[in-house]
């Protein structure tokens, strides 16, 4: 994509710091990172070249389309939606590890001759995995298990939960022979200590999320949309702005119309709340966020004009709390449309 009007600045070297940082947090555990759904809508490809060169080994992404999607030479490669019967050429020929978690996944696999592979043990998050009561009765007797691991349902909340995870995990843990244990995504990683085991999984905070107050001073913005400005134009004192006239001009104000909007990720949720920056001065959105256009206030940026750029503040945290939505919805939410530009 050349001279799109909406591009996303990618900044390489705070994706490798978070990454360093986050297995410095882990300890003696290994640190892996999640890199499913498009590397969190920043390009997976372009995210596992960055953070292999930092010294990550160990990548998870959902699907096998998604496995198959990563470089060629990316060093260890884990699908955490297991394999189903369609997936079995592709997981058979080594290219990456299912994580079985279903009986039936390991059925298949045990009867494909399959090896190494990874295991999600359900341990009270009721989405993916086998359940300790299966491995308890033999389940995964015979295995070539690589990581057994599970899943933290509310490790960015202060929740008893987190606590009663943890210790059935261990139990769990005890009684399988697999290589590595894996419980902590980002915010697990956050927790303590004793939620490390040997591997962690961040994902969110790779990218400049924060799921915990604990990261706040650790990770770094990676993302930073800007958009181009289509017209600059006078809105008269009492005219509206936008869909449904949400927003009223309290004087003569001067707006600029952004080249962007839901369709790009940039959601209805910003509307009156989100803001723009011209250097330091904030510009803030007026009005509803239609499908492809973004109204700001441009009357104390004088000197904007049609085709100047203008930065989208996207701090995840700061907007999360604007928009309503969650930090992983506005990172993999961002569109096609975006040309992406790494700064290193």
């Amino acid at each position: 994509m050349t001279d799109a009007p909406l591009r996303l600045r990618l900044d390489g070297q705070a994706l490798a710091d978070n990454w360093r940082a986050l297995a410095r947090l882990s300890g003696p555990a290994a640190c892996g990172a999640a890199v499913k759904a498009d590397g969190y809508g920043l390009g997976a490809a372009a995210v596992v070249a960055r953070l292999a060169a930092a010294g990550c080994r160990q990548f998870y992404v959902a699907t096998w389309a998604e496995a198959a999607a990563l470089p060629a030479d990316t060093p260890s490669v884990a699908v955490l939606h297991g394999v189903r019967a369609a997936d079995m050429p592709a997981a058979l020929s080594g290219a990456a590890r299912p994580v079985l978690n279903t009986a039936a996944q390991v059925a298949r696999w045990r009867a494909a001759g399959g090896g190494a592979c990874d295991v999600m043990v359900d341990t009270g998050m009721n989405r993916l995995g086998v359940s300790p009561g299966e491995i308890a009765a033999g389940l995964l007797d015979g295995l070539a298990i690589d990581t057994l691991m599970s899943h933290l349902a509310c490790a960015d909340e202060d929740s008893a939960m987190n606590r009663r995870q943890r210790d059935l995990f261990a139990a769990v843990a005890a009684g399988v022979p697999a290589r590595r244990r894996s419980l902590a995504n980002s915010a697990g990683i956050a927790l303590g200590a004793e939620y490390r085991f040997d591997l962690t999984r961040p994902g969110l905070a790779l990218y400049g999320g924060v799921p915990r107050p604990e990261l706040a001073d650790v990770i770094r913005p990676v993302v930073q949309p800007e958009a181009e400005v289509l017209q600059r134009r006078r809105v008269p004192a009492g005219e509206t702005v936008g869909y449904n006239a949400t927003w009223t001009a309290p004087a003569d104000t001067e707006v600029a119309i952004l080249n962007m909007g839901y369709a790009d990720g940039y959601y209805r949720g910003f509307s009156d709340r989100g803001e723009a920056r011209l250097g330091d001065v904030r510009l803030p959105v007026i009005g509803r966020v239609s499908m492809d256009l973004v109204a700001i206030d441009a009357t104390a940026a004088p000197e904007l004009a049609e085709g100047d750029w203008v930065a989208i503040d996207f701090a995840l945290p700061a907007a999360a709390a604007a928009s309503g939505l969650s930090q992983y919805e506005l990172l993999t939410g961002l569109g096609r449309r975006y040309e992406r530009v790494w700064d290193e």
